[in-house]
């Protein structure tokens, strides 16, 4: 950039000098060339009128240093030149001066000398008698001007390049020297406000690459968090699938192989069932939670009555609550959000069904559907064994238990309340558990409501 800023300014001040100078020479060279004429036609003047009160005698006796006169016939022939043989000369009557003299009184024009560098002027005076007298000036041309000055044109050109260096490397210096101390982190030290937008520009660009590089580095911990919870989950599927696939193999082993006494063949048939069912359930949990994780908010929304989906779940649910000796009720009043059916009925059912099987037999479950401020409160609660204030929040990864071996003979498959969780993300809904360990569990799920919604009864 420095290299380029002192050529450009050597370049500019030779260029102005060099205009300039052509500029001058045109304009002294115009005004000489003009006073110059003025001069020789009243010195043209002055002479016709001598001619022609004194004749012959006035014009042989002329000196004339500066310039050459020359007297022509009227036929064109010449009478007198003061600076050649006029007996040898030729016929002047064609010449423009001399034809512009004879036809209107007076007459100008100039030809170039054998060279470039020299220019004649003649100026023509016609007499009384017919008769017309030329005077003639040698002008220096432009060409010769410069030639004659040429040795101190080229000390001035080399002084004037010297200097053109000196001025340019000084006002590069003065241009560069702040931009080199400018400090891009603080605007204020911006020293040309030209120079402000670039600034601004650069700081935008470096506040959106830093958000890049965050948002890079973000998703890089995601990926490795979502891998590692992928992992996670594969090594839980396996051992969760493991487990009663072993079982109904070997049951299904011994069976056939007849080495089962046949009064335990029930035993072991009800076992195999009892796994294969487990075994089910626990592919329609992972199945479903799958769906949940990878649709995320592409479900569409509907306008649902949560206490209906509520009741609807209760009823379903009825059956298993009696085989547990459990008692549901259900409270509450009808509450309309936008939602999706089928993920509001999974987080009603899997809050439910983990509030049966930890209850344990003459156990007692509340749900309850109501509003609060600008949430619809669902609210489940059972009087089971608790959770541990250390484990709430695990609760909800997948595969957790609480109690791992009674969760395994209630079928439970450890993804009921990670399912909630998903489900509930997606209606921008929070959690929340208050438990105590022996007394049971209260789990509510707050939506929220819009205004149309809180007005709604």
């Amino acid at each position: 950039m420095t290299s380029k800023i002192f050529k450009s300014t050597v370049i500019v001040a030779a260029f102005v000098f060099v205009a300039t100078l052509v500029l001058v020479i045109s304009l002294i060279f115009a005004h000489y060339s003009d006073v110059q004429k003025e001069q020789l036609a009243e010195q043209a003047e002055l002479v016709a009128m001598g001619t022609n009160e004194m004749g012959n005698d006035f014009v042989r006796k002329i000196q004339a240093d500066g310039y050459r006169v020359t007297w022509i016939d009227e036929d064109g022939t010449v009478i007198y030149d003061s600076k050649a043989d006029f007996d040898k000369m030729t016929d002047h009557s064609t010449r423009e001066e001399v034809k512009q003299a004879m036809e209107s009184g007076t007459g100008e024009s100039s030809r170039y000398s054998s060279t470039m560098f020299e220019k004649e002027i003649y100026v023509a005076q016609k007499l009384d008698d017919g008769t017309v007298i030329r005077l003639a000036a040698t002008q220096i041309t432009m060409s010769g001007i410069l030639l004659g000055i040429l040795n101190q044109l080229i000390v001035v050109t080399f002084l004037t390049l010297i200097l053109s260096f000196c001025i340019a490397y000084r006002l590069t210096k003065r241009i560069i020297d702040p931009l080199n101390k400018m400090d891009l982190d603080d605007r204020d030290t911006v020293p040309y406000e030209e120079l402000r937008p670039l600034v601004d520009r650069i700081h935008t660009q470096e506040e959106l690459i830093k958000e890049q590089t965050v948002s890079i580095v973000q998703k890089e911990a995601e990926r490795e968090q979502a891998e590692m919870v992928r992992r996670e989950f594969t090594a839980n599927v396996t051992h969760e699938l493991k487990t009663p696939l072993q079982t109904i193999s070997g049951s299904a082993e011994l069976l056939s192989k007849g080495v089962v006494k046949p009064e335990d063949v029930p035993r072991f048939s009800d076992k195999i069932y009892m796994e294969s069912k487990r075994l089910i359930t626990l592919v329609e949990d992972i199945i479903s939670l799958s769906r949940i994780e990878e649709a995320g908010n592409k479900f569409r929304k509907e306008r649902v009555d949560l206490y209906d989906i509520a009741k609807f779940t209760v009823r379903n649910l009825k059956p298993a609550a009696e085989l547990n000796n459990t008692e549901i009720v259900l409270e509450g009043e009808t509450v309309k959000i936008d939602g999706v059916p089928q993920l509001l009925e999974s987080i009603v059912f899997n809050l439910l069904d983990n509030s049966i099987k930890y209850s344990g037999e003459n156990g007692e479950v509340k749900i309850s559907v109501t509003k609060k401020d600008d949430k619809a409160v669902l609210s489940v609660a059972d009087n089971g064994i608790g959770i541990p204030e250390g484990e709430k929040e695990r609760v909800f990864e997948r595969f957790y238990r609480v109690d791992k071996s009674r969760s395994k003979n209630a079928g439970g498959t450890g993804l009921g309340l990670s399912i909630v969780k998903h489900a509930a993300l997606i209606h921008d809904a929070d959690i929340e558990i208050t438990s105590m360990l022996g007394k049971g569990t209260i789990v509510k799920v707050l939506f929220p409501l819009q205004d149309d919604d809180m007005k709604e009864s």
